[in-house]
């Protein structure tokens, strides 16, 4: 038997990974395999995956005592994509290829009893970490390719099976790398922009400086008034991902295993039953998994009729939406996962919906109304930078005929970049927006003159804005000169952002 052998693969540990060692050892003894390594059940079930494949690829399974080492050890391993390091380090210590031949590689997949590899989730994380550690090549199965590629400066190589990759090892028939795909766009559902929605002037406006900022913003008013298609509008007036964004996105979703074999190029727009549990929202689980909060980062997170979810599920967002991550913390580790979403949330004003319309007459107590409103915190609602309420379109404007088809939209999104390109050259950075300064970053980077320093510190007083809404307030009125290409904030600015704040 040949000596210890050394594989390189990784483990996907929350939105980084750790290089980890597949070590096999060959011994004289009754034929077992033994997996050690503090591995889970999908890497024990390897066993039998690994002796089938090898078996049925042609190859070779020793009838020996056959121990598999994953190192380090104090690291837990979660996956099915430890099958094929674990196959090649049985095939380096029996002898049938050399250690040589797999160095400065890093190898991940999962076997199917014939020997053919399947895709596996997590390969955006395989391919950054083996590029992070000098590895020039990551073989993986060819339908994770298209994702792995989105890393540059790494070679990746498309596994289809087991033998394939033994005879390219011994040189007998070469497997080359991929060219870069070319990528059509995934289907995605339609969403409504702008010029689908009649009147509402106003909560198109908050749209747009929502869009402009990466602002929260939460819509109140009437069933049928409209919150919900105001809401799918907002991610239609969202940029494009650059290749950066798209990078991370789709790692969240490979993470996720909910995309595997494609990559994700438009912005995600997650709309979570109010039925969700806070697990699934924020993420975790016994091996923690992304939630929905993470898989809309870079996107749009919709609650529709916020109220109606259970107030600690609701809690939980509050961290996420102050800090822009998610960490996780379970009995076997910690996981982190970015989730810096755009949050646009809607509510009826009671129960029935119809306080304060004057064209229908209200059912609820006042008991019932105030239980309703108080769904939502305080602390909760300070985070939320812009709040539109919403009246009832009048019926004769449903049916109107509109005289320049998508004039609005278009308007609307070349004033978003034009903010969007302001705010880059202002902070020098692509993944930076007025709505994710800090309080100190609002003093050194938003000057205010004296006059509207008064005028702002009045408002607050008279207002009574916590802290927290004060910087908001600003934060969403330099917005609204970057849409207007203005250099400095004025009072005007200041006047409009205060029409989308509320005393608490």
């Amino acid at each position: 038997m040949g000596s210890v052998s050394k594989i390189l693969s990784v483990a996907p540990v929350g939105f980084d990974g750790h290089i980890i060692e597949v070590e096999s050892d060959i011994t004289k003894g009754l034929p077992s395999l033994q997996i050690v390594g503090m591995a889970n059940k999908a890497v024990d079930e390897a066993k039998e995956r690994v002796r089938s494949a090898l078996a049925n690829s042609l190859l070779e399974y020793p009838a020996k005592r056959i121990t598999i080492n994953l190192a380090p050890a104090e690291l837990p391993k979660d996956g099915s994509h430890y099958d094929l390091p674990i196959a090649l380090a049985i095939l380096v210590s029996s002898g049938q290829i050399h250690q040589n031949q797999l160095d400065n590689a890093v190898f991940a997949g999962e076997l199917s009893l014939d020997g053919k590899l399947r895709p596996i989730s997590g390969a955006i994380t395989i391919a950054e970490v083996a590029r992070s550690r000098a590895c020039q090549v990551v073989y993986l199965p060819m339908e994770n390719v298209s994702q792995a590629q989105l890393v540059p400066d790494i070679t990746i190589i498309g596994v289809d099976s087991l033998k394939s990759l033994y005879l390219h090892l011994k040189q007998e028939v070469v497997l080359k790398p991929q060219a870069r795909l070319e990528r059509s766009p995934a289907l995605e559902l339609v969403h409504p922009i702008l010029d689908d929605v009649y009147g509402q002037e106003q909560a198109k406006r908050a749209l747009i400086i929502a869009a402009a900022g990466h602002h929260n913003i939460l819509f109140t008013g009437p069933p049928g008034a409209g919150k919900t298609m105001l809401a799918r509008t907002l991610v239609s007036l969202l940029p494009p991902p650059s290749p950066d964004e798209q990078l991370s996105m789709t790692k969240i979703h490979s993470l996720a295993g909910t995309l595997i074999d494609d990559v994700v190029t438009k912005r995600p727009f997650r709309s979570p039953h109010h039925t969700t549990s806070r697990v699934a929202l924020i993420g975790g689980g016994s091996s923690p998994k992304p939630g929905e909060v993470s898989l809309a980062h870079l996107g749009v997170l919709f609650l529709d009729e916020t109220p109606e979810y259970p107030r600690n599920t609701l809690e939980s967002l509050r961290q996420p939406l102050e800090d822009g991550y998610v960490s996780v913390s379970r009995a076997n580790g910690r996981a982190t996962y970015p989730a810096r979403f755009m949050l646009v949330a809607t509510m009826n004003p009671c129960p029935c919906g119809y306080f304060g319309d004057p064209n229908h007459e209200c059912s609820c107590s006042s008991t019932q109304i105030l239980n309703y409103q108080k769904k939502l915190s305080g602390p909760l609602l300070d985070r939320i930078d812009m709040i539109v309420a919403l009246s009832r379109t009048p019926t004769a404007e449903l049916l109107a005929s509109k005289s320049m088809i998508y004039a609005q939209h278009t308007k609307a999104e070349k004033c978003i970049l034009l903010a969007l390109g302001n705010q880059r050259s202002r902070y020098k950075s692509s993944m930076k927006y007025n709505s994710s300064l800090s309080s100190q970053e609002v003093r050194d980077l938003i000057p205010l003159s004296p006059d509207v320093r008064h005028f702002i510190d009045k408002a607050a007083d008279s207002l009574k804005l916590s802290a927290r809404s004060y910087f908001k307030v600003i934060k969403v009125a330099q917005t609204i000169a970057d849409l207007e290409g203005a250099t400095v904030v004025t009072v005007a600015h200041l006047s409009e952002a205060l029409q989308y704040r509320q005393s608490s």
